[in-house]
């Protein structure tokens, strides 16, 4: 697979999404709750019907592939490449009509993610990462993404998609670096990855994330020169517990303001 044929076929998987996406965005559309009782977590038969057709893409191009989505059951877990995808990061912007979600794709070789894009159908905006570079793709032209520096949180831009959604151990700790920086924003989702990676957003601190919520968002960001780790400065994402940042100095204060509490 040459890297012609991969981008063309990242295209497409993001243009078949989007497809099944937009005939939903802003109607009367129906939802349900996944949560059972627990915190609201909403799904749409946009969300199943994207991942479908992204399935069905791999499955007849890639049969040898795994897949991991949000909506439906693994395949192929065991094989050296596998397709990380959440057809609709931000679902519960989109069943409120706001713009702020996106579709990730991500890919990742014996379990390390070497590729990822968000894809944005209503605006037409695609950011794309493989570790080494970043790009944007959009109205806005055709561009490299490059993070910004930022010395410490004192100057820092930060974004959370919300403290409500933290343990409230893990809340009292975010708020403890959100007292220090110049602007905490929330929402966002996916797009305040995006935004890092742009050069906007200088921090990003989540919990409670899956894989399928950041393996694609981590080569966008660390392609564009930034850093993603868990609180504890480690590589290991499965946790949950993630901290973006596009300046080394930032990321060690945030991380040493996390872990003294």
């Amino acid at each position: 697979m040459g890297a012609v044929d991969f981008e063309i076929f990242v295209d497409e998987l993001a243009t078949v999404s989007g497809q099944a996406i937009l005939p939903f965005f802003r109607t009367a559309l129906g939802v349900e709750d996944k949560s059972r009782g627990a915190v609201f977590d909403p799904v749409t038969a946009a969300d199943r019907a994207a991942e479908q057709a992204m399935r069905a893409l791999i499955r007849r191009t890639f049969p040898s592939h795994g897949v991991r989505g949000e909506e439906f059951p693994d395949e192929g877990m065991d094989a050296d490449y596998v397709w990380v995808l959440d057809p609709i990061d931000g679902t519960k912007s989109f069943i409120s009509g706001m713009p702020a979600w996106g579709t990730l794709i991500g890919l990742c070789r014996q379990g390390e993610p070497v590729f990822g894009m968000m894809h944005q159908p209503f605006i037409r905006e695609r950011f794309t990462g493989d570790g080494a570079q970043a790009r944007y793709r959009g109205p806005a032209g055709d561009r490299r993404l490059n993070v910004r520096s930022c010395g410490g949180l004192g100057e820092a831009v930060m974004m959370t998609t919300s403290p409500l959604l933290m343990e409230e151990a893990n809340r009292a700790l975010y708020e403890q670096v959100e007292k220090r920086v110049r602007l905490p924003r929330y929402g966002g989702d996916c797009y305040a990855y995006c935004m890092l990676a742009a050069g906007h957003v200088d921090l990003v601190i989540e919990t409670n994330l899956n894989d399928f919520d950041i393996l694609p968002l981590s080569p966008i960001v660390t392609g564009a020169g930034g850093i993603v780790t868990n609180w504890e400065g480690g590589s290991d994402l499965s946790g949950g517990r993630v901290v973006a940042s596009g300046d080394r100095r930032l990321h060690d204060e945030a991380l040493s303001v996390l872990n003294r509490g």
